[in-house]
């Protein structure tokens, strides 16, 4: 944002008592107020022009206009206004949380359930949806993009060995960008492929149902106990942490709901520092769109037995939060637009592999395709 002028936020929801809660949370921040509130998508519609919010906030399910049908008709008039969706968790919920991904929102608060008292859920949307209002309205000044060349590159001073094995993180923006790189991945990838993207429970197994509708590659939800296998790709759940295990000779996917590390559980970091004791240097770590620095400390990791490691750029993320803190430390060896991180996989996977050959990438999700500016 340019000068003081603070962050706008047009709230809607039916509900009289969640405007409420929203009002109070956003004014809470010196930084942000409420530039209007609309009881259903239709009434948000026509208040655009009148109030000219920074930012969104869109409950799913609302009578006369729906929230996936309010999306659809922003995006129809080429309105990118960043949008957070509000679900609650549920199957339903999660479903058509992913489907407004899909269509070209920002980001979800899952709303609270079973906390007791309105202060309690008041005070989890605050922390929830406070964070995602500042990072989807203002690029940070301490993640300003690095000049040119300033980050260290460490593909240009050594010799990529081979890869075994690819690990992805992300959050915000996640469930899009992976939807424009899995495709663009082949079937017969050599090596598996394995994400951790930031989001409750129920919601990660739509997200591979979606994913593996549009890929070469199948793509599950992780279950703990399988044995990695080339050509394949798996989600880590919501709520367990995601790593790879020795057993009997063999590497299995291991699940845990050991503490939130980064306030999150799935965590980037648990998957990462998993990876040497099994792959030593054999793995490519990928860095996606994302708020916070989950995938910073396992980076450090990798970087320093010698793994590659891969952040998206600024300009292509929807938050360079998570790829920003790994090319500002100069962890990464290559910067890259998530258009070119599919092919940039494929390139590393092949090599000391004579016979794979890169597969030009697909195109991301059909709504996302129309959404993106």
């Amino acid at each position: 944002m340019n000068g003081q002028r603070k962050v706008r936020v047009l709230v809607v929801d039916d509900s009289v008592v969640m405007r409420r809660v929203l009002s109070e949370v956003v004014t809470s921040d010196p930084g942000l107020e409420v530039a209007g509130y609309a009881a259903n998508g239709q009434i948000a519609l026509n208040l655009l022009e009148q109030v000219t919010p920074d930012v969104i906030t869109l409950d799913i399910e609302m009578p006369v206009m729906d929230g996936l049908a309010t999306l659809r008709a922003l995006r129809a008039r080429r309105c990118y206004i960043p949008v957070i969706m509000f679900s609650t968790l549920t199957e339903r919920g999660a479903e058509a949380t992913i489907d407004s991904l899909a269509l070209g929102a920002s980001d979800y608060v899952a709303k609270p359930v079973e906390l007791g008292s309105y202060n309690a859920a008041r005070d989890r949307i605050r922390e929830a949806l406070l964070p995602k209002i500042k990072a989807l309205s203002r690029v940070p000044a301490d993640l300003a993009a690095p000049a040119p060349g300033s980050a260290p590159s460490r593909l240009r001073n050594k010799i990529a060995g081979r890869v075994d094995v690819v690990a992805i993180g992300c959050s915000t923006g996640g469930p899009n960008a992976l939807a424009q790189l899995l495709p663009g991945l082949p079937a017969e990838l050599a090596v598996p492929v394995l994400i951790v993207q930031h989001m409750p429970p129920a919601f990660t197994r739509f997200l591979a149902q979606r994913l593996t509708s549009l890929c070469p590659l199948p793509v599950m939800e992780a279950a703990g106990g399988e044995v990695l296998q080339p050509g394949k790709v798996w989600v880590a759940p919501g709520g367990f942490h995601l790593a790879v295990a020795a057993e009997s000779g063999t590497q299995k996917l291991q699940l845990s709901q050991a503490p939130p590390e980064n306030s999150c559980r799935p965590s980037v970091d648990v998957l990462f520092r998993s990876l040497p004791p099994l792959f030593s240097n054999r793995v490519l770590a990928v860095v996606l769109t994302g708020m916070g620095q989950d995938g910073l400390r396992g980076c450090e990791l990798l970087a320093d037995i010698g793994a590659q490691i891969v952040a998206q750029d600024e300009a292509s993320s929807v938050v360079w939060g998570m790829p920003g803190f790994v090319a500002k430390a100069g962890l990464a060896d290559a910067v890259l637009p998530l258009s070119e991180i599919a092919g940039h996989i494929v390139e590393r996977v092949a090599t000391f592999r004579p016979f794979a050959a890169p597969r030009p990438a697909r195109p991301m999700w059909p709504q996302a395709a129309k959404a993106a500016p």
